[in-house]
């Protein structure tokens, strides 16, 4: 195993176990194949284990597995407040002592934001209280590191970069979301600011793995080296220094076995010229299928009514790439869970962003598209729902 430096030089395994997808049997999480799957990442070297209070049973799962197999001075063990549920300062404590208990533990080395959607948010949090008890817990040792876990736009993701001195960050990374999501520029961000950046969704929740289209296939097939495309996801990533640790939710022995293998062979800027024009045309096999060429470098924002416009347009060439569902989550997430909609039905066809992309896309028609397929009923229902417990 390869281990890189978080902010205070602990070695962390850059193969982290994210524990959202434990297999499960009869609706419950299956303990007994969630240990012997813990127990063989923890015996190939992954010391840095990720959950969140709202995976169900996954908190409660891991902190049986860490207390029946002795196993909390052996690793790092990440997990997030559901800042979304807050409605009093006295709910931040509620819920950290729940996952305490949850977790089978006095502390916690990670502690995230879950989804951390805007400085707005972040304002709000600040204005209960969060940011004085973060520092109250980390003093008493109860709380080691604090950081913030990301979805969406580079330029906002830089703003909360700044918005308070945090250990680490946790984004969306892959080698299709370069230029999306918080992207190249927001990793590069992050790590000028000597914070620490764990990645998730590395092969976008198993779509570079399972769902490739043909011709991405056959170039991987017809490369001279040989690697499978979880291989190369991987290593794409693990090829970037800046990338601190890469969460993958293994819940096969196989794949457990093949993300060991590779994570302790992987050499930093080992990718050579050759191997990533390669890439470059596996990325280019995918996005034949996207709809809008929009390369997310953000020059038509921001928007005067807000829009996130590269966030809209990439959620909706996932509609293409990677399924309905998919793309409806990621444009949930990105437009409805902030505390203004950064929606494309917020378009009002001033023109500004056209005059400055340098695709020369028709935005304002784009748009017109995105709302037409991402707007739709589910979309308005779930927005409803969010108006309901929204607690700003």
């Amino acid at each position: 195993m390869n281990y890189r430096k978080d902010k205070y030089g602990n070695d962390l395994s850059i193969l982290g176990y994210g524990c959202m997808r434990f297999k499960r049997s009869g609706g419950h999480i299956d303990i007994a194949k969630a240990e012997r799957q813990v127990m063989a990442a923890v015996e190939g070297g992954v010391n840095y284990f990720d959950t969140a209070y709202i995976y169900p049973g996954s908190e409660a799962a891991l902190g049986e597995i860490i207390e029946r197999n002795n196993l909390r001075d052996r690793i790092y063990l990440a997990t997030k407040l559901p800042h979304y549920l807050i409605k009093h300062e006295s709910d931040i404590e509620k819920f950290f002592a729940e996952q305490l208990r949850r977790l089978r533990t006095d502390h916690i080395d990670y502690y995230l934001m879950h989804m951390l959607t805007d400085t707005d948010t972040w304002e709000r949090l600040k204005g209960l209280g969060v940011s004085e008890w973060l520092e109250r817990k980390k003093k008493e040792g109860a709380i080691r590191q604090i950081g913030f876990s990301y979805h969406g736009g580079s330029e906002t993701f830089c703003r909360l970069v700044d918005a308070y001195d945090w250990d680490f960050c946790m984004i969306q990374y892959n080698y299709m979301d370069e230029h999306s999501q918080a992207g190249r520029r927001g990793l590069a961000y992050a790590h000028e600011k000597g914070m620490p950046v764990m990645v998730m969704e590395p092969l976008r929740g198993g779509r570079l793995a399972n769902n490739l289209p043909d011709a991405a296939k056959r170039i991987f097939a017809g490369y001279p080296v040989e690697h499978t495309p979880v291989q190369w996801a991987l290593r794409w990533l693990w090829n970037q220094p800046e990338v601190t640790c890469v969460l993958s939710g293994m819940n096969l022995e196989e794949m457990i076995a093949d993300n060991l293998h590779t994570a302790s062979t992987v050499i930093a800027g080992e990718l050579t010229p050759r191997d990533q024009a390669m890439l470059a045309r596996v990325v280019a096999a995918i996005n034949s299928r996207m709809k809008v060429g929009c390369t997310g470098c953000g020059y038509c924002i921001p928007c005067p009514k807000g829009v996130d416009i590269p966030g809209c347009f990439a959620a909706y060439n996932r509609r293409y790439s990677d399924g309905w569902f998919t793309s409806l989550k990621e444009y949930f997430m990105c437009t409805a869970l902030r505390k203004t909609s950064s929606a494309a039905s917020n378009c009002v066809n001033c023109g500004k962003c056209r005059q400055s992309c340098p695709q020369s896309i028709n935005i304002p028609e784009e748009l017109k598209n995105v709302k037409g397929k991402l707007e739709g009923v589910a979309y308005k229902i779930a927005c409803k729902v969010v108006r309901l417990f929204r607690t700003y």
